[in-house]
């Protein structure tokens, strides 16, 4: 999403793989771009990793270390910092940010998450998303971001079937016609049966796989 770079959303990772890479954050996760976890006898049944990028929200490594641990670059926050969360100082994505990112060949794609657990965004179903999707396109163009590139929607959480018809499915219908009607495609963040069920029913083009409740299985469709 940096001024001439964005992920075209081809890859997958587990969000939970915490590392720390020295100076470079406080807290990275890392992410294996090309089909497949992070280890290589699972990534060979989808296909090869191309490299890693890392997410973060409690600081912003500089490029230059991002780029010397060998991260291709990161996927970053379109939304703002929770109240009471100083600790999300990396949030939201900047323009100075994404520009040294593509400063030093790196890429740069957008994520959408506001609220976590009993606040979750797509908790308040097609109404939360007619207010965060213009959130989430706003920051992504303040900070540089072309058109033509996904923004992904997160659902960081294990739902039920009930839940994803309800809620999750209108959050993500509502919020992809926001993305489309601006030029934007729809990536989503979720877990095995998210994807599975959002995908089923014509939502989304890339696909970024958490493995909170996939029972050790990663979608085939999943591209982060």
């Amino acid at each position: 999403m940096s001024g001439n770079d964005a992920s075209t959303g081809a890859g997958h990772y587990s969000r939970r793989n915490i590392i720390k890479v020295g100076a470079v954050a406080a807290a990275a996760g890392t992410l294996a771009i090309g089909v497949g976890t992070a280890t290589a006898s699972r990534a060979s049944a989808l296909g090869p990793i191309l490299g890693t990028v890392i997410d973060y929200s409690a600081g912003v490594p500089s490029a230059s270390a991002i780029k010397a641990a060998g991260h291709l670059g990161a996927v970053r926050y379109v939304s703002e910092k929770r109240p009471n969360a100083q600790w999300m100082a990396g949030k939201p994505v900047t323009l100075k940010e994404t520009q040294a990112m593509s400063g030093q060949g790196l890429a740069t794609a957008s994520v959408y998450q506001y609220g976590r657990a009993e606040t979750a965004d797509w908790k308040k179903g097609a109404a939360g998303a007619a207010v965060h999707a213009p959130k989430a396109i706003s920051i992504h163009r303040a900070a540089g971001g072309p058109t033509g590139r996904p923004i992904y929607i997160a659902i960081d959480d294990n739902p039920t079937r009930s839940q994803y018809d309800s809620l999750i499915k209108p959050y993500l219908v509502t919020f992809s016609a926001t993305l489309r009607a601006a030029g934007y495609s729809t990536g989503i963040y979720g877990n095995y049966n998210v994807i599975d069920w959002a995908i089923k029913d014509g939502i989304g083009s890339y696909f970024w796989m958490h493995d909170w409740g996939s029972g050790g299985k990663i979608h085939p469709r999943t591209t982060v």
